[in-house]
């Protein structure tokens, strides 16, 4: 009999399910790259290198360990996984179950010849039974209980006595520093295209115009095997590990990576397990005598945050992907698209940032894209497809949760307690981007007023008897309260001007 075991671009790791549950000489493995992918989604270009190259990378892996593997081109999943099952006498397919949901109800949705079974996923540390059973016992499910219960249960940082390490759960106010001036982080380990990688460019370059992809192909610089992963792994603990808290919410022009680890890409893809990076972060960590701050930080990000998000998706279901708590309907301005192009230094630099890699960190895409997206009514569905298809890191269980849920509250508090809502002032003091802006980050009325200040006000006021009740938000909202009628009426008045130009395209 003949096993036939597909592996999808997401699951590229060794001891995935699927392949653990049978033997090389017994099966033989597939891996498609189908362009049918890019006809629901324009990726940008740089994710499609990566995640076809890996694909690729992937399929030589496992040839060494003495699995028979096909890597196949096609136009769709359902021609080419057809053809291939029939072609090679397949008996039964294997798969391991998919995060993102919708795959897995496209293949149901096939009329396959031979038995599908299905292997539970073994790419979290939480299943998604074990985080059901985790959310029954609770009405607010917050990430902070979440992350204490995994800190917990996979004995992580946690001292002989089954405390946490340095009698704290949480390091987070140590870790919001504003950046200082000249500030910049060590070099990130980046790649040179090999010829895998090369013939996966001129690939994407050759479908750039049929499918209007964005972004830039080149230079490429990321990973693409689970080796050149582990480096990025090694060489962040040793280089950037350290300095990681600090400055972990600064934003500084020019310095798109700073600390940062860079390692969700490898662990969406499946190069990296998240238990390895959290054992290994948390034995070089106390070996090094990283500040606690920093490396609790680093590993709640993946021991909390990632499972937790991924949690969630599953626990809210299909529904939670048309939620809208705001009613916010603007579309998309030209600039989210072009990459640039708003006349906001702050959104220029991170979206040219994004053209370029893919890739922005978790406070730029939060409080200034995110934040933006909030205070100037985004379709928050438009602006979720958005960040799914512009980030080296997107899919759809990253996202949904991440911006519905956290970025613009369109679940209406389901995932956050309030609203993360922000002016100018924010930006200000956490980056460097206001400098030379041809907006006034001081004004919050007129032409030259900085954007984020004009929306945010108006954001308080178009939503101030719900906003009231929110226990969170009852200084600022105090403060809105003392602004003249007048003075709020010019708020108003700038923000639907903003929202006006931003709705026809000019800048």
């Amino acid at each position: 009999m003949t096993i036939g075991i597909w592996v999808l671009g997401d699951q590229l790791n060794l001891e995935q399910a699927a392949l653990a549950s049978s033997r090389p000489e017994r099966s033989r493995v597939l891996l498609l790259e189908s362009c049918s992918v890019l006809e629901r989604r324009a990726y940008h270009a740089q994710k499609m290198v990566l995640v076809w190259s890996a694909m690729r990378h992937f399929a030589g892996d496992l040839r060494d360990q003495g699995w028979t593997v096909d890597c196949l081109e096609t136009e769709q999943f359902s021609t080419g996984l057809l053809a291939w099952i029939e072609r090679h006498g397949i008996e039964e397919l294997r798969l391991m179950e998919p995060v993102d949901r919708g795959f897995r109800n496209a293949i149901e949705r096939l009329s396959l010849p031979i038995p599908l079974q299905w292997i539970p996923s073994n790419a979290f540390l939480w299943s998604r039974d074990d985080f059901a059973d985790w959310a029954a016992r609770y009405k607010q499910l917050r990430m902070e209980l979440f992350y204490r219960e995994g800190r917990k249960r996979f004995g992580v940082l946690m001292d002989d006595d089954a405390e946490p390490m340095g009698g704290q759960w949480n390091y987070d106010q140590d870790n919001r520093k504003p950046p200082t001036k000249g500030l910049s982080g060590p070099a990130p380990l980046w790649f040179e295209p090999d010829a895998i990688t090369e013939a996966v460019i001129e690939k994407v370059e050759g479908l750039r115009e049929r499918f209007a992809l964005p972004g830039r192909a080149h230079p490429f610089r990321w990973a693409v095997s689970r080796k050149q992963a582990l480096e990025v792994l090694e060489h962040f603990i040793a280089t950037r590990l350290s300095g990681f808290g600090p400055y972990q919410d600064a934003m500084v022009s020019g310095e798109p990576t700073l600390w940062h680890a860079l390692l969700s890409p490898y662990l969406n893809l499946g190069l990296l397990h998240p238990l390895e990076v959290i054992q290994r972060l948390e034995a070089e960590g106390l070996a090094r005598q990283v500040p606690l701050a920093g490396l609790e930080g680093v590993i709640r990000q993946v021991l909390g945050w990632r499972e937790y998000t991924h949690g969630l998706y599953h626990w809210f279901g299909e529904d939670y992907a048309v939620v809208n708590h705001f009613k916010a309907t603007a579309p998309l301005p030209h600039w989210f698209e072009e990459l640039g192009g708003s006349g906001m230094r702050c959104l220029d630099t991170v979206l040219g940032e994004i053209k370029t890699s893919a890739y922005a960190h978790h406070i730029q895409r939060l409080m200034l894209l995110a934040n933006y997206g909030l205070l100037a009514g985004l379709d928050p569905q438009a602006l979720t497809a958005w960040f799914h298809r512009m980030f080296i890191d997107g899919f759809d269980w990253v996202m949904l949760t991440n911006v519905l849920g956290m970025g613009v509250f369109a679940d209406g508090g389901r995932l956050a307690s309030k609203p993360y809502a922000a002016s100018g002032n924010y930006i200000k003091r956490m980056s460097n981007y206001c400098k030379g802006c041809a907006f006034d980050v001081k004004q919050r009325t007129g032409p030259q007023a900085c954007p984020f200040n004009s929306l945010y006000w108006d954001f308080l006021a178009r939503h101030e008897p719900e906003l009231k009740r929110n226990h969170r938000m009852g200084l600022v909202m105090k403060q809105l309260s003392k602004l003249p009628e007048e003075e709020i009426a010019a708020i108003r008045s700038s923000a639907a001007n903003h929202r006006a130009m931003a709705a026809s395209g000019a800048t």
